[in-house]
């Protein structure tokens, strides 16, 4: 298996080389999954850029994160029986991570696995979710539960897609560039640390950016086995907020919880001096100005807890995060205890979060 995705084209439009690829491979059946929103804004233009595409099958899946079931990946694997796909047909995956997520945890699995592309269509896709092979589904309420690690033969980035996104979702995705810049180039979280995403965010050379920050780990561990665990900075505890909200009646995108996960683990960061209290701050003034920092309320904090202990990081009750060591500069597996967990929990409840 390859160590990263074979091909990976960032443009403004539909590209090209997507259209090559396809007449290249020579696939037997193409079969394409999106949501109801890359349905309704995005299908046409893709299957007008590659007439190819146009006798493929839909798989039309419902978006939000509550989707990303095992229920759902069943639908995809009968609809995908049923309609005979073999080892050699191709799943294109149209959308944002969900999609990505659940199509290339479905294609992985069938027939012991068959060839995927991602064509990811939000910015928190493009940044993150489509590239370095994750896949995967919630189950018993947990993030990412289930899963597995396999490359898409290739990733086709068309930014112009960006502008069907409400703002929302562009301030989501840049949860993942903000992490980029922190974990690995300290010059770029300087250019970006003052940016106020807006409506119109569109900018190939900070999503360029990021993407090749994130290229480079995986290619040196595609399988997380040291390294790439440098990735999940401010994600162990956002996602355990972000399965904690997915019970209430306001869910956080994963952006939204990924930017409380960070400043949680910038204070930890502080809190074991490899940071200092300027660059903490400098830190926590770049998350308010995009990001509404929810409170972790007193109420939740034991089932924050559970979830939060649940973590694939985890060994035997102790638990192992990926902390900052300055910013540009980020360390794996570094111990943590439950009491220096409840104190930067309480920091950010005190200090951190919006009152209301």
């Amino acid at each position: 298996m390859a160590e990263t995705s074979n091909t990976l084209v960032i443009d403004f439009k539909v590209s090209p080389k997507l259209k090559a690829f396809l007449k290249v491979n020579n696939y037997s059946a193409y079969f394409i999954i999106c949501d109801s929103n890359t349905l309704k804004y995005c299908l046409s233009e893709l299957v007008l850029n590659c007439p190819v595409l146009k006798n493929a099958e839909i798989i039309e899946l419902e978006p939000g994160e509550e989707n990303k079931e095992l229920s759902v990946v069943n639908h995809i694997w009968q609809t995908l029986t049923e309609f005979g796909a073999d080892k050699k047909s191709l799943i294109l995956n149209l959308g944002g991570g969900v999609v990505s997520d659940l199509g290339g945890f479905a294609a992985s699995t069938f027939k012991r696995g068959v060839d995927f592309i991602n064509i990811p269509t939000t910015l928190l896709s493009i940044a993150d979710a489509s590239v370095g092979g994750k896949t995967g589904i919630n189950f018993a309420g947990i993030k990412n539960h289930i899963g597995t690690i396999t490359q898409p033969k290739a990733v086709f980035i068309n930014t112009a897609f960006l502008k069907t996104l409400p703002y929302g979702h562009l301030v989501n995705g840049f949860a993942e560039i903000v992490k980029m810049a922190l974990i690995k180039d300290k010059t770029f979280f300087n250019q970006i640390c003052g940016l106020k995403i807006d409506s119109s965010f569109n900018d190939l050379n900070i999503i360029k950016r990021s993407i090749s920050l994130k290229s480079v780990i995986v290619k040196k561990d595609p399988n997380e086995k040291g390294l790439r665990k440098i990735l999940n900075f401010g994600h162990t505890v956002g996602h355990a907020i972000e399965s904690l909200f997915l019970k209430k009646p306001q869910p956080l995108l994963h952006g939204e919880a990924v930017a409380i996960g960070m400043a949680v683990e910038c204070y930890l960061s502080l809190l074991f001096k490899r940071i200092t209290k300027m660059e903490f701050e400098k830190i926590i003034a770049c998350l308010k100005l995009n990001f509404d920092l929810s409170k972790i309320e007193q109420k939740d904090l034991d089932t924050f807890y559970t979830y939060f202990k649940q973590d694939k990081k985890h060994k035997n009750d102790v638990y192992q995060l990926a902390l900052l060591k300055g910013i540009g500069n980020c360390s794996f597996d570094v111990k943590v205890t439950q009491a220096q967990l409840e104190k930067a929990i309480a920091y950010y409840n005190s200090a951190i979060a919006n009152a209301s």
